[in-house]
């Protein structure tokens, strides 16, 4: 997904669990540092908060416990190597395509399936299927996953007067079942304000230690 800012993988392993930490630094596309005081603490703060929010609503989500400031304990799953970008808007390419009118909302989200590194990722459920990194059954439990996910969160954000643009999730296995594993953090969350009064940030344009803090301390806002 290109000039998407990733954070970096950091698992600490343990006999039945799995500890990500998150670092007060990101990388981006251009694999450049962005870095502030406290990011790791912030970002570990949003996907615990959402993670726990969604298992009140019965998802089946990995994450255990926030253990320290920056590091949740997930059940040590296997992971699902794609990821499953939801979109409850029309964006620019889709505008395109289909001749509508761009950033209208969706009442249905549109679903991206993502494999891969780099600028070309965007794959179809039949590569996933032939190319054996998924089941069809599997890939069923995956999109009511999704699709209650979206239900969830976009309600939740509505209610706060937002939008839900997108959200990216990945999953993983354990003893044959399917879990939500990540991501949360404000560089899967895109969140608009349908007034227009945050101009302080785009979602999609994080590229600078201020414009990621400006938008973390927004998310931070929206769930305190």
């Amino acid at each position: 997904m290109k000039n998407e800012l990733k954070t970096p993988s950091l698992p600490l392993d343990s006999e039945d669990y799995l500890n990500q930490y998150f670092p007060d630094y990101v990388i981006n596309g251009k694999s450049k540092k962005i870095k502030f005081n406290n990011l790791g603490e912030n970002f570990a703060k949003i996907n615990i908060h959402f993670m726990d929010y969604l298992k009140t609503y019965h998802v089946p989500v990995a994450s255990l416990k926030l253990i320290d400031k920056n590091t949740i304990k997930f059940i040590k799953y296997n992971p699902i190597n794609f990821s499953i970008k939801i979109i409850n808007y029309i964006d620019k390419r889709t505008a395109k395509i289909f001749g509508k009118k761009e950033k209208e909302h969706l009442d249905l989200p549109l679903y991206e399936y993502h494999f891969g590194k780099g600028n070309n990722t965007l794959v179809s459920e039949s590569h996933l299927i032939s190319f054996n990194l998924i089941n069809f059954e599997q890939l069923k439990v995956i999109n009511r996953i999704c699709s209650k996910v979206n239900a969830v969160l976009r309600s939740f954000f509505e209610r706060r007067g937002v939008f839900l643009g997108e959200v990216t999730c990945s999953f993983g296995e354990h003893r044959n079942k399917i879990y939500l594993v990540n991501d949360f953090t404000p560089l899967s969350l895109k969140i608009f304000d349908p007034n227009n009064k945050n101009k302080k940030f785009d979602p999609y344009k994080l590229e600078t230690p201020a414009k990621l803090r400006n938008y973390t301390d927004y998310i931070l806002n929206l769930i305190n």
